[in-house]
Order: structure tokens, then C-alpha cells, then sequence
């Protein structure tokens, strides 16, 4: 058989045999992925999202957001996931899905909401990708793309392992659906929110908001709302649209009261307990360690490592916990398969007993070489590695040393006893701009941010009496 027949032959079939009934549309969707691979993907990436970034240490806020969410979950066309809400501890304003019910919004677009009803249909948009099987859809059509391409046929066995299937990590929960999916997923969320008697027209507010705040700058892993949800203003004239004509009563639900109560208190920007850099010195006073990283690279401070890079980006330097003695931590590394140790060297760095070696590693890129260093600080262990290409470790070995040498314990009482900016919410106590607000109560943050928080134009704009407003406090 011809081989341009024989592809042409097992797409056909692979197409006849593996369409379904798309749960929203009704009609028939190429899904080379099963339910239960759908499910386990999405909790492996859930898994992922939560170990990398973290959730925020509010049991009465997740609760919260779990409540909202499974309402409107059960009530949608696949109630029967194992649907699962969550407040990651990130200040970068987005929210996302994962396949098979995992979805998340961020403490920072928390911050820019100011009712229920907002959050409903946030997270109503993101249960809307789950319903209608976008991220499924997705990994079907690239799955089915690998085989035009010759890279693999996905009528073996080998494909349907749900490792392959999820190696894309976090990037699952990031990827961009195009304009159909988004306007698809609004228009779900939209009926999903009003079906439960929220003020649906508040949905056009939060659209706002975000348009105004653009991308988010800083170190945070999670791109911006903007970046993974295409956003053009039509998307505002469609709801606006939506409100106008639609057939069932609008509801008046805002829950504004709920939520400010929920959000008051909250963690607002970068929350200096877990961890932050002064110039190249990264410090974190929960642990109360502090460590030096070479001067011009890219650092990142993520929930489960501290992560820094050359400028030529072909270096990296990587701390994060380790389990046991350094001896023993330095063990387990050192004797992974693949891996070629030098000689533990056990010492003392900066009074911490310590443990450290060069390895070598041979991997598809090329042999790698670096070193590593575990060293005891009270209850933690933290290991730190450190590796480039075997060619460049002379260019790059003082380096490495200095980092390890530069590990220690924090004792600065100001780095120690810093606090996180907190949103603090109130009521005014009488008819007032922005402006005369924050002369009365002053936030931490500039008045144009404050504005933003609090979804107004600008300081000049008039705030009823007893109002909630939020400030940014220490």
C-alpha cells in the first residue's frame, strides 16, 4: 500500500473511531483522549500547578471558592467530574482550567474583583472550557497533527499513556483556545452565572479591569489573563449584546458583602514570607536563610525552588528542600541513574554543616557538569544544584562556589520581621473621591492602583457613602 494511501486509510478510521457527542454543541468532536484520561490529566497538572506556585493559606477562602464553583459546576452539562476549585498564591491577575474540572483563579485577580457575582462568571467562563472539551479538542488535533508530520502513529498503544499525554506540565493549563473557544466559554459562563441568579452584567466589569491592568509585569510563573484569554474589546460589546436581549429575567445577585468579608485580609503583590530578592541577594524569612546569586542573571522564586539563570542562558542554579542528612540528600542524588559523582565533601558553610559535590550527566542535549551542595538549617535540609554544559563549568565553577558559600542564616530583624501588603476593607464613612479616601486612609500603593483595585477610573471618581472600598495596607 502506498504510504500516502495507508496515512490517508488510518486517519479515516482513527477519525470514525474516535468521535464523540460534545457535551454543549450536541454534535460530533474528533477526542482521541478518553474521559478518565481527561481526568487524570488534568490531575497531574493540578498536582503540578499547586506544588509549583501554592495555594493561599485560607481554608475559608478556598472553601468559598469551591462553593461557588461546584454550584455552578454540578448544574452545567458534566456534572460528574470531579470538579475542583482553587486560590493559587500568586498576585498575577488570571484564572484557569486544566482538563477534566481542575480550575484556578489567582489571589491577584481576586484582588481586582469586587463582588460574587464577578467571580462567578469567571470562573463560570473557565467551567465552560471544561464542558465544552477545548483543552480535549486541542490535545486531539495536535495528537492527530503527529501523524501528518511522521512522528508517530496514534493508532499505537504508546500514545494513549497518560505521561505523554500530560509532558506539556503546566503549559496545559496556559494554552490559548483561540477567539471561537473564548467567545464559546464567555457565552457559557454568562448562562452558567445567570442560572444561579447572579448579576450577570457585572461580568463586563471584571473584562474591563483586566484590559486596563494589560499585562502584569514581575517574576510570577503565571502569564497574564491577557496572554492566555485573546482578549478584544468586542468581547465586551458581545455581552453587552448578551444583557440586552436576553429571554430570562437578569438576576440581582452580586454577593458583594460575602466577598469583600472573604477578601479582606488577603495578600496583595508579592508576599515577601515567601522569599523575595534584594538586587542578587534572595532572602526569605520564613525559613530565615539567605543566599547570593551572581550578579546580572534572571532569578525566579517559585512556591518549590528558587531558580536563576546566566545571562547566555546556559547555566542554571537551582535551591529548593531536600529530605535527610546533606550526606544522605547528597546520596540520593548523586546515585541516580545517569549520573557520574565526584567525592562528597562534607564541611561547614557559614556554621551549617554542609555536603557538596561535582557530578556529571549525560542527557539528549549533551553531557551536562555542575556541582551540588545540601546544607542543614534547623528543621530543613536545602540542596542547592548547580550545572552548564561540561565544556563551560570552567567558565562557570567560581560561580556555583560562590553560591554555596554565600548560603546562611538570615538574621536581619527587618528582613525577619517583614510582612506581606494585605488588603484591609472598609466602609466610607460619608460621600468622598478616591482621592479624599486615601488622604483620610492611606494605601500603600499609588493612587491610580488603588483606582484599579477598586474598579474606578481614576481619583477623582465619587464613592457613595458606605460604600466597601478596598486600601493596601502593611
Amino acid at each position: 500500500m502506498k504510504p500516502i494511501l495507508a496515512f490517508a486509510l488510518a486517519a479515516t478510521l482513527l477519525f470514525a473511531a474516535s468521535c464523540s457527542t460534545n457535551p454543549v454543541t450536541g454534535q460530533s468532536q474528533l477526542a482521541l483522549v478518553s474521559e478518565s484520561q481527561e481526568i487524570e490529566i488534568g490531575r497531574q497538572t493540578a498536582a503540578a500547578a499547586e506544588a509549583q506556585m501554592g495555594l493561599v493559606d485560607d481554608p475559608a477562602l478556598q472553601e468559598y471558592v469551591q462553593r461557588i464553583g461546584m454550584v455552578m459546576a454540578r448544574a452545567s452539562e458534566r456534572p460528574e467530574l470531579p470538579w475542583h476549585f482553587g486560590v493559587i498564591d500568586d498576585p498575577t491577575p488570571n484564572a484557569f482550567a486544566a482538563p477534566g474540572g481542575f480550575i484556578y483563579v489567582t489571589r491577584g485577580m481576586l484582588s481586582l474583583m469586587n463582588n460574587e457575582a464577578e467571580l462567578a462568571t469567571v470562573i463560570g467562563h473557565e467551567i465552560g472550557h471544561v464542558t465544552a472539551r477545548h483543552s480535549v479538542a486541542m490535545i486531539s488535533r495536535q495528537q492527530l497533527a503527529q501523524i501528518g508530520l511522521g512522528l508517530g502513529s496514534v493508532l499505537s498503544p504508546e500514545i494513549a499513556q497518560l505521561g505523554e499525554l500530560a509532558s506539556a506540565g503546566l503549559s496545559m493549563l496556559f494554552m490559548s483556545y483561540g477567539r471561537d473557544a473564548e467567545r464559546q466559554a464567555d457565552d457559557l459562563g454568562f448562562g452558567y452565572a445567570l442560572a444561579q441568579g447572579y448579576d450577570v452584567s457585572q461580568m463586563t466589569d471584571v473584562f474591563a479591569s483586566l484590559q486596563r491592568i494589560g499585562e502584569a509585569s514581575g517574576r510570577s510563573p503565571v502569564p497574564a489573563w491577557m496572554s492566555t484569554h485573546p482578549y478584544p474589546e468586542e468581547r465586551i460589546v458581545r455581552i453587552q449584546n448578551r444583557l440586552a436581549g436576553a429571554t430570562l429575567p437578569l438576576g440581582a445577585r452580586a454577593g458583594e458583602d460575602e466577598y469583600m468579608a472573604r477578601v479582606d485580609g488577603l495578600p496583595y503583590g508579592e508576599n515577601p514570607r515567601n522569599g523575595y530578592f534584594e538586587n542578587t541577594r534572595f532572602v526569605h524569612p520564613d525559613m530565615r536563610f539567605q543566599v547570593n546569586f551572581p550578579q546580572g542573571w534572571m532569578t525566579q522564586n517559585m512556591a518549590q525552588a528558587v531558580m536563576a539563570g546566566s545571562p547566555d542562558q546556559d547555566a542554571i542554579v537551582q535551591l529548593s528542600l531536600a529530605k535527610g542528612t546533606p550526606q544522605e540528600a547528597a546520596a540520593a542524588f548523586l546515585g541516580q541513574q545517569g549520573i557520574t559523582a565526584g567525592p562528597v565533601n562534607t564541611r561547614s558553610v557559614n556554621g551549617l554543616n554542609a555536603a557538596t559535590a561535582e557530578f556529571q550527566a549525560q542527557t539528549e542535549q549533551g553531557a551536562l557538569a555542575g556541582a551540588v551542595s545540601f546544607i542543614t538549617l534547623d528543621e530543613h535540609t536545602f540542596g542547592i544544584v548547580a550545572y552548564t554544559g561540561a565544556d563551560r563549568l570552567p567558565k562557570y565553577a567560581a560561580a556555583f562556589q560562590g553560591v554555596f558559600d554565600s548560603f546562611g542564616r538570615l538574621t536581619d530583624p527587618q528582613a525577619l520581621a517583614v510582612q506581606a501588603p494585605r488588603l484591609s476593607v472598609m466602609r466610607t464613612p460619608r460621600a468622598m473621591s478616591l482621592q479624599q479616601f486615601n488622604a483620610s486612609y492611606p494605601s500603600t500603593i499609588p493612587l491610580d492602583e488603588l483606582a484599579l483595585v477598586n474598579q474606578l477610573v481614576d481619583g477623582s471618581a465619587l464613592i457613595p457613602a458606605g460604600a466597601h472600598v478596598k486600601r493596601v495596607v502593611n
